[in-house]
């Protein structure tokens, strides 16, 4: 089993004795500012969960499928697989922008591809015209979706790093409601408008960020590593330190950056996409990181994330207003329970949420294919009542760790060297198992049913027993200190030790003072 580590003492009084609980996000004003930047880059999920949730809603649509001649089977796989498909087309480009040109000038890449992409969708003209640009929505979300969240790590206040980073995936359903409602708003449209509106809608928050992202931070960590140390000192001080390049905070990190990015070029080499396995405690991420990405695809929830209206259709809840009430209201669900569980993650811990999240999962999904099979056999309405109610305790469960924590974790127990190309890796495991479901399942729920369901609830055994032996505790410990825990000892020790010298010395100098 995994040792927890998270909770050690000796790492936990590095930088917490050095934070000023008198600064707090809610009374400071450039801490403030900080997290409404934040924001703006948080937004980049809630592209990615609005185009899940409306293509559940334009299936529901009769304008739509008439429109595109009642896709199903494989080709409705197509269209809902596309944008992953054109994801994958732009992650070979992706971390090296990140890495090259900073994290900002990533996010704006991503956001004018996503918001070309999303006025052709909406002036779509065909099946091809509309495959095209779904293909482009995924594109650009791939160059957005690299940098925003490793930029949303790499600058906020460490008190609330965890939560904010985590806040990131969750933020998928805010993107979520807004397309669910949408589509219930313009179902009642007898044209095309019905599906062209939340079509050019998915597009507001590129459009957002466009106008807004050069006022963001750029990362210290991107900063000290292109040698542009003072910018990067200034950014930590403004933000972290009321404008102070002496506060005993501000000169811990920027000390404990520049030893860690110091000690990933020389000490462990870690600089290709080799590196990723060239050592054991890489190897030991990348196991973590990969199956948690498959893991976030392949239990069950992509079966009413992208199919909603299939199942529904099967349980005997055919009326579109009712379907689309549904969506809506379960979108609001997710949305409610992620926030909840993104608040929380620096008391629960990692470790504890994923095991509850997939225990809690199994338990559901398994009772929720009891009750579609006796639906199935015996046509009772209670079974089909029973399937929707877990459903939402299912979703409440993944919530818990597989929409906050995903992205998180990925994030901090990476070091920077490797931190976009290792994310990359990530996402672009996600798009491979999101590929794979989006053609498998309305091909397998066609086929044979309820019984499709088994396959999942015998997959989300494996993944609790994965998750019990291999996930590591990491609460409460700074990006460094994470990425340090993998190495051993002796990165451990060279890091933190760098850092709170640092800090000791200003200390020290400021009482001499």
């Amino acid at each position: 089993m995994a040792k927890d580590i998270g909770t050690s003492p000796a790492i936990d009084s590095g930088i917490n004795s050095l934070l000023d609980p008198r600064r707090k996000w809610y009374n400071n004003r450039r801490i403030i500012a900080l997290n409404g930047w934040i924001v703006l880059l948080l937004i980049t999920s809630s592209t990615n969960g609005y185009d899940g949730s409306m293509m559940n809603g334009l299936q529901s649509l009769t304008q739509w499928e008439n429109y595109f001649h009642h896709p199903h089977s494989g080709g409705l796989g197509l269209l809902n697989a596309i944008q992953n498909i054109g994801g994958l087309a732009a992650y070979p480009f992706a971390p090296y922008l990140s890495d090259g040109i900073g994290r900002r000038p990533t996010v704006f890449i991503g956001a004018v591809i996503m918001t070309i992409a999303t006025a052709l969708q909406g002036a779509a003209q065909s099946t091809g015209m509309f495959l095209g640009a779904r293909f482009l929505i995924g594109f650009g979300l791939t160059f957005a979706a690299n940098a925003a969240p490793l930029l949303v790590s790499e600058i906020s206040y460490p008190r609330y790093r965890a939560q904010l980073t985590a806040t990131y995936n969750s933020l998928w359903y805010s993107g979520a409601i807004v397309a669910a409602w949408t589509t219930y708003g313009t179902f009642k449209i007898n044209n095309t408008w019905a599906w062209r509106i939340p079509s050019v809608l998915q597009g507001l928050p590129s459009i957002l960020q466009i106008l807004l992202i050069w006022f963001v931070p750029e990362s210290p960590r991107w900063l000290i590593s292109k040698g542009k140390n003072e910018k990067a000192l200034d950014v930590l001080a403004y933000y972290h330190g009321d404008g102070n390049r002496d506060d005993p905070l501000v000169q811990y990190e920027y000390n404990e950056i520049k030893t860690s990015i110091e000690y990933d070029r020389t000490v462990a080499a870690n600089v290709g996409w080799k590196s990723l396995f060239a050592t054991p405690g890489n190897r030991r991420r990348m196991r973590i990181i990969i199956a948690i990405a498959f893991f976030s695809q392949w239990s069950g929830n992509g079966l009413a994330s992208y199919y909603l209206n299939k199942i529904l259709n099967d349980i005997n809840i055919k009326d579109a207003t009712t379907q689309l009430l549904i969506n809506g209201i379960l979108a609001i669900w997710n949305l409610f329970c992620a926030l909840g569980a993104s608040a929380m993650v620096e008391r629960l811990g990692r470790r504890f949420m994923f095991l509850f999240s997939g225990i809690g999962m199994l338990i559901f999904f398994t009772s929720q294919t009891i009750s579609f099979a006796q639906f199935q056999m015996h046509g009772q309405p209670a079974a089909a009542h029973s399937v929707i109610a877990f459903i939402f305790l299912f979703y409440a469960c993944y919530d818990v760790a597989f929409t906050p924590l995903i992205v998180a974790y990925t994030v901090e127990i990476l070091p920077y060297p490797l931190r976009a190309k290792g994310f990359n890796v990530f996402n672009f495991t996600i798009s491979v198992a999101l590929i794979f479901n989006q053609y498998v399942n309305p091909i397998a729920l066609m086929a044979i049913s309820w019984k499709y369901y088994i396959v999942y609830c015998c997959w989300l055994v494996v993944e609790c027993i994965f998750l019990y032996f291999y996930v590591v505790e990491t609460k409460n410990l700074t990006l460094e200190e994470t990425a340090a825990i993998f190495d051993g000892e002796e990165a451990t020790n060279e890091i933190l030790g760098n850092g709170l010298n640092a800090a000791d010395r200003n200390e020290k100098h400021n009482e001499d003072a």
